[in-house]
């Protein structure tokens, strides 16, 4: 199991007096990768990771950042089919953030199952297809992003942004029936529908076909953050 799984915790040890190629080339002799193979696997790691450029660094000498990706190119060195990441992107800054969100990305795209645990919800929306809602060591949800935002949704959200004042494309939206609210909030019109099932393509014809001039229209997505809030009740372990 220990050659299908890679696992990279929150804070993991490194050799900090040694090179970064030194490193990766001990971890390969570890899984037992041959000699006359590990030079090729530890520099595509490196490449893959965005490190070619520091092979030769010390580790005690990279960044935060650097040494995250150093971590995820050690869990890599045997080319697992799971990884399982825990805070991959804990102590980042927002450049090295992104980076690393591209670089997960780009193992999704090559096939490998990817298991993280965090905090940072609004950067896994992005990046999970399924979740897992866990407090006090119980599964509180599990599925698909999308199925979690409907289900703690009561209906779709659409924003309207309009010329003027809004009360008239409020008093036109509420005589549909397949709305169920239409509120004038900040200048804007929050449109709320009875179902995740209503097809919203009418909405632009609507506010046409009425006179509402409107210059925006775009759906609100409940975040994961706002998910998380509603389904836990803040409770410690």
């Amino acid at each position: 199991m220990r050659h299908v799984i890679g696992y990279m915790p929150d804070f993991f040890g490194v050799y900090k007096d040694m090179e970064v190629t030194e490193y990766l080339d001990f971890f390969g002799a570890c899984y037992k990768i041959p000699t006359a193979q590990r030079e090729k696997t530890v520099n595509d790691v490196l490449e893959l990771v965005g490190l070619s450029e520091k092979r030769g660094a010390i580790i005690g000498a990279l960044s935060r950042g650097m040494q995250q990706r150093l971590g995820l190119a050690r869990v890599l060195i045997h080319d697992p089919k799971v990884l399982l990441l825990d805070e991959p992107a804990s102590g980042l800054d927002p450049r090295a953030r992104i980076e690393m969100m591209a670089i997960l990305q780009e193992l999704q795209r090559m096939g490998k199952t990817i298991i993280i645990s965090s905090h940072i919800l609004s950067e896994l929306q992005t990046l999970c297809n399924r979740v897992a809602i866990i407090e006090k060591g119980k599964l509180i949800y599990s599925g698909p992003v999308q199925g979690v935002r409907d289900q703690m949704s009561a209906g779709l959200i659409y924003w309207v942004v309009v010329q003027g004042e809004p009360a008239s494309a409020v008093n036109l939206l509420k005589a549909r029936p397949e709305i169920s609210e239409a509120v004038a909030v900040d200048g804007q019109v929050k449109v709320t529908f009875t179902s995740h099932d209503v097809d919203p393509s009418f909405l632009p014809e609507a506010l046409v076909r009425g006179g509402v001039k409107f210059t925006g229209l775009w759906e609100d997505e409940l975040g994961l953050e706002e998910v998380f809030l509603r389904v836990t009740r803040g409770e410690t372990q």
